[in-house]
């Protein structure tokens, strides 16, 4: 069985054996790290600093345990197992798919060649680079979202809250690992900047604008791990295709990972719009704060808003770079072994948007130069698939209303539309026509407020906040009602 895609032809098949993670080391790992002695060392040398990261600047709320899914082998089957555990008891470690000894670059000036298992003089600088920014978007969403247990909807959501944690700290430990393993000191010395930085922080915040964003509640948390989690998704399926063996596999176990901060992302909207259209049903098409839920319109302001700054974190949509890391084999397209073209594009084109004379038009431009944009399309039709799903409730809650993706263009800083003045309609506005519409089309401070007080915590078993629905079904098969998470003050297992 095969699923086929007109664009972009057949996927393959999933294969290889199942490879275990050996939980007997310290540091948890099927790379055989017991092997490399120095490199067992020094991870171990970074795991206590990890560790005080994560006491310091991970989950606020005190916990005894939770019901986390853990990693037990990586393949196509049983890789995940679940049960109660203490989080800063939790076996983050160095997991990375199975390795494939026949693996062959499959685009750029190296295609058909053997995949790299060392890093290229050449290219260590970039391959440096991306990792380096890859692994500083991890612990950033972690600290992003550290209060929000205080506040959290339902112990169903907080332990979703604690794994996408978890899982955000593992992934900063997968970049840490290739860091170390391949960079040499200047590997080890980007590692410990990883933890130094701190989202927002002044004088060392992350290294992209969305990653410093404060996520001022469970809305926000929602839309974020939807749409910039999702940006994570096609980053790491950029990377998945590199001909850096080591970083392909680390990014395609990732992925599997990633999967499920999206769903949570995915629901977590969707409960809020079934509970909104219920109200909204109920009162004849209308919905306010008032009512104890969150009126559509700031559902739909907060969507804009996130889906945004998501995709200013795509880049310019004419890089120099991104055609200098595919040409080079750094980094591939989406699904690049699924695409029905040479997969060396030198002589491809498409068309871009762009803003002129107070208009957007088109021109073409060189394939090569464009891959940002190539990829950013990709996302946001991924987006559209959301967008539909949550307008289902409304649809069957039988209201004419219904939430947008706004235009590429609106409230960007990044890339051909910075500088302008896009509606979310895509209409090409003067500044001050903009700003004065503004309110109407993002969170306002009264808005962020107003949601903020709806934010009281429910944390008795199978109860659910009055903004949000329960969802259909459990995690793992466990009823909705399931002690999921334990609170410290608890002192019951």
């Amino acid at each position: 069985m095969s699923s086929v895609d007109d664009r972009t032809g057949a996927a393959p098949l999933p294969a290889g054996p199942l490879s275990k993670i050996d939980y007997s080391e310290r540091i948890p790992n099927n790379v055989n790290l017991a092997e490399d002695r120095r490199l067992q060392r020094a991870l171990e040398g970074w795991q206590p600093k990890f560790l005080d990261w994560w006491r310091t600047l991970g989950p606020a709320l005190p916990t005894k345990d939770v019901y986390l899914r853990t990693a037990i082998a990586v393949g196509r089957d049983g890789w995940a197992h679940f049960a109660h555990v203490p989080m800063e008891e939790y076996r983050w470690g160095i997991f990375l798919a199975e390795a494939d000894p026949d693996r062959t670059v499959k685009f750029g000036k190296h295609k058909g060649e053997p995949a790299w298992q060392e890093v290229p003089g050449e290219h260590r600088a970039d391959l440096l680079r991306l990792i380096v920014v890859q692994g500083d978007t991890e612990p950033a969403s972690v600290e992003q979202q550290r209060v929000l247990g205080n506040t959290a909807p339902s112990i169903y959501d907080l332990r979703n809250l604690f794994q996408v944690n978890v899982e955000e700290g593992r992934h900063l430990w997968a970049m840490v690992y290739l860091l170390h393993a391949y960079f040499g000191r200047e590997g080890r010395e980007e590692a410990e900047q990883l933890l130094k930085r701190n989202s927002g922080d002044l004088d060392a915040p992350r290294i992209l604008g969305a990653f410093n964003e404060e996520t001022t509640d469970w809305l926000q948390f929602f839309m974020f791990t939807y749409f910039t989690d999702r940006d994570g998704k096609y980053q790491l399926g950029t990377l998945k295709e590199s001909a850096f063996d080591p970083l392909a596999r680390t990014c395609e176990f990732m992925l599997k990972e990633e999967a499920h901060h999206m769903f949570v992302g995915t629901t977590g909207v969707q409960r809020i719009v079934e509970r909104t259209a219920q109200v909204m049903k109920e009162n004849g098409g209308k919905a306010t704060f008032e009512d104890g839920v969150i009126p559509l319109e700031v559902i739909q302001k907060y969507l804009n808003f996130q889906f945004s700054v998501s995709m200013d974190l795509f880049g310019s949509e004419q890089s120099t770079n991104a055609g200098n890391y595919y040409s080079s084999g750094l980094k591939g397209r989406w699904q690049e072994t699924r695409r029905k073209d040479d997969h060396v594009l030198l002589d491809d084109a498409r068309m871009m948007s762009y803003v002129e004379d107070g208009e957007i038009k088109e021109k073409e431009v060189r394939m090569l130069s464009a891959l940002n944009l190539d990829l950013r399309d990709e996302y946001a039709a991924d987006c559209a698939n959301g967008v539909r799903r949550w307008n289902q409730e409304l649809e069957d809650a039988e209201l004419e209303d219904r939430l947008l993706l706004p235009h590429e263009g609106f409230n960007r800083k990044v890339g051909v539309y910075a500088g302008h003045f896009v509606s979310p309609e895509g209409e090409v506005l003067d500044e001050a026509t903009y700003e004065q519409q503004l309110g109407d089309w993002l969170p306002t401070p009264e808005d962020r407020q107003a949601v903020a007080d709806l934010m009281v915590p429910e944390y008795e078993y199978g109860k659910f906040a009055s903004w949000i629905a329960a969802p259909k079904t459990g995690i793992n098969d466990q009823p909705v009602e399931f002690d999921y998470v334990h609170l410290a003050e608890e002192g019951v297992a």
